[in-house]
């Protein structure tokens, strides 16, 4: 089992980058390739990923992405594949809190990703990785209580919205789905 590498990125593909490490290059397949550049010295984390068929290197900015890479591909019906298209697309923090709030409508932007897999994704994941929520959740939760509303009216309207928004914009949204 790797933990990380470090090395030298000295091939960058679309789908992988090849780290020189000790004079033995590394195909490590990425969620966003175009993050490393080329001769950069870098540290990626890895999930070894070994199967009948398969034998993969997945390589990962920080141990937060490597992390969530494992729980998705830990659901049913969730492969690398349709992790890594999670995980390139989009932003680890507001993945997690996609899921923490269950917001389907969050999860089914990524390629690959109906209303059933993201539901399962939901149902398998949700509070398990909550130790790494989002960022503004608290901000967005704190600022709706204020308004009298309960943690259970703010999940339900926080499903519904798009987190991807600025912070005003979440609680503007979340708001209107509370009003209805």
């Amino acid at each position: 089992m790797y933990a990380y590498l470090k090395g030298i990125i000295k091939e960058v593909e679309p789908t992988y980058v090849t780290l020189e490490n000790n004079g033995i290059g590394y195909l490590i397949i990425t969620p966003n390739s175009y993050r490393y550049r080329l001769e950069q010295d870098v540290k990626i984390y890895i999930h070894h990923y070994v199967r009948e068929d398969i034998n993969n290197l997945y390589g990962f900015v920080s141990k937060k992405e490597r992390n969530l890479f494992i729980d998705l591909i830990s659901v049913s019906g969730i492969g690398p594949k349709s992790a890594l298209a999670i995980l390139s697309t989009g932003e680890t923090d507001k993945i997690i809190y996609a899921i923490d709030t269950g917001n389907v409508k969050y999860l089914t932007q990524f390629p690959g990703i109906g209303p059933k897999s993201a539901q399962q994704i939901i149902l398998d994941l949700k509070g398990k990785i909550s130790e790494v929520s989002f960022e503004e959740s608290s901000e967005v939760k704190e600022a709706l209580k204020s308004l009298g509303y309960n943690n259970k009216e703010i999940n339900r309207a926080l499903s519904k919205v798009d987190v991807t928004k600025p912070l005003e914009e979440i609680i503007k949204d979340a708001l209107g789905v509370l009003i209805k």
